[in-house]
């Protein structure tokens, strides 16, 4: 099966909070039970709480696989999941991105603040920069991600993204655009190409 092949594992960033519509914490559940039923693990940020915690519960309730990853300074914040089969607790945010982007085949940022957005901006400096070639998707839930698509494309056209430091992250519409879009995205990425090529990342 081609996910087996390509997506084993799949970093979600999202919101610790529900946010207040209703659609991003349906999204988080949807897309916890796709991951679970095509035998990708979640790898996330480790918490119960939010759309964190509405898509770590969807894909063990479903049968799937959950890493959590997070520092040790979250752990009462975010509440710790606790029915993740693998729960790794790290000495700051540095090694908990660290270990999301080794464990991970590819990125996918659904709705969320600050940390959120400040994670799916870090992977798209990495690849913009050469570091790695994993796909990098924006779930625009309910045209959630539009206003950063408009500034991405304003960078754009202000030549601050350029030949040579494009960046072009995948964008769809609905849960169920997923995996598809990374799938055909995966198909000719080598496992050499898919590392970070340093050793530690760049600490921007």
């Amino acid at each position: 099966m081609e996910s087996m092949n390509t997506l084993k594992a799949i970093c979600v960033y999202c919101g610790s909070g529900p946010g207040n519509n209703p659609k991003f914490v349906e999204s988080a559940r949807a897309f916890g039970a796709i991951l679970a039923s095509n035998n990708i693990r979640l790898v996330y940020g480790g918490g119960s709480i939010g759309l964190m915690g509405a898509i770590a519960d969807s894909v063990v309730d479903h049968g799937g696989q959950v890493t959590g990853i997070i520092p040790d300074f979250l752990k009462a914040r975010e509440m710790m999941f606790k029915r993740a089969q693998e729960m790794v607790v790290t000495r700051d945010m540095h090694e908990r991105k660290r270990l999301m982007f080794e464990r991970a085949d590819a990125f996918v940022a659904l709705p969320g603040g600050v940390g959120t957005l400040e994670e799916l901006v870090e992977q798209m400096t990495w690849a913009q920069l050469g570091r790695h070639k994993k796909p990098i998707l924006m779930a625009n839930i309910d045209n959630f991600w539009d206003p950063l698509c408009a500034l991405l494309d304003h960078m754009r056209d202000m030549q601050f993204i350029r030949d040579g430091l494009t960046v072009a992250p995948l964008v769809v519409n609905t849960i169920e655009e997923i995996v598809p879009a990374l799938q055909a995205a995966t198909r000719h990425i080598s496992e050499s190409e898919k590392e970070m090529k340093t050793v530690e990342p760049e600490r921007l």
